[in-house]
């Protein structure tokens, strides 16, 4: 699952991407609103992380301008300003939530779970599909509801991704944008089949399908 972080300050920035990548998430960072409207334009983010203290303008009016575009991902407002004024501004603007600097990671990241869940329809952190059931926490997968199973950091991220988007098909190309971020080296796309190979074992043959020609699908039932 892939993340747009927009945050001026470069060590915050950098912190917070390291958390979300420990978290199971693909982060591109941008620091000001040039680079991250070129991003948004080219790129298909679960959610956006927005600063609204930016160097070349308000982020408030680019998180206006980009509801305004219908643009329907969750956005999680970071600011400086913490005034119940200020908070109702950016909520009446397009936020989802909002966040006080300084701020606890952790935090964070309940927040983001949160509006992930809201956003895919789920009240826990246990994803369910088709009888295989992830949760989000602690990376694990089971099959029976009794049994969990490990995932490697890169199995949760292709798995968590197409239970997200059951029944539709996904090219290996999407798959590794979704698995990688931008300034990351190219993996290669046979990387994906490795993936989905492990995943079949853990999971059974039919539950990712091939579509030859086209890429992978999770089926939810």
């Amino acid at each position: 699952m892939k993340l747009l972080l927009l945050e001026d300050d470069d060590l915050l920035a950098e912190s917070l991407a390291e958390t979300l990548g420990d978290a199971g998430y693909r982060v591109d960072s941008a620091t000001s609103i040039r680079m991250a409207e070129s991003l948004m334009a080219t790129e298909d983010y679960a959610l956006a992380i927005l600063d609204l203290g930016l160097p070349d303008g308000s982020g408030l009016d680019l998180l206006q301008r980009w509801r305004e575009q219908g643009r329907r991902l969750p956005i999680l407002a970071l600011t400086a300003r913490d005034t119940w004024e200020d908070k109702v501004n950016g909520l009446r603007r397009g936020a989802d939530d909002y966040l006080t600097k300084p701020f606890h990671e952790a935090e964070l990241l309940a927040r983001l779970h949160a509006l992930l869940r809201r956003q895919s329809g789920g009240l826990t952190q246990i994803l369910t599909v088709n009888g295989i059931q992830l949760d989000e926490h602690t990376q694990k997968v089971s099959t029976d509801g009794a049994t969990w199973q490990d995932l490697t950091a890169t199995e949760f991220r292709l798995l968590r991704y197409l239970m997200h988007h059951p029944d539709r098909v996904h090219s290996k190309s999407q798959l590794l944008d979704q698995l990688y971020a931008l300034e990351q080296d190219a993996a290669a796309p046979n990387l994906v089949e490795v993936y989905i190979g492990r995943l079949r074992r853990r999971l059974g043959k039919h539950i990712i399908q091939t579509r030859r020609g086209q890429g992978y699908m999770l089926v939810s039932r």
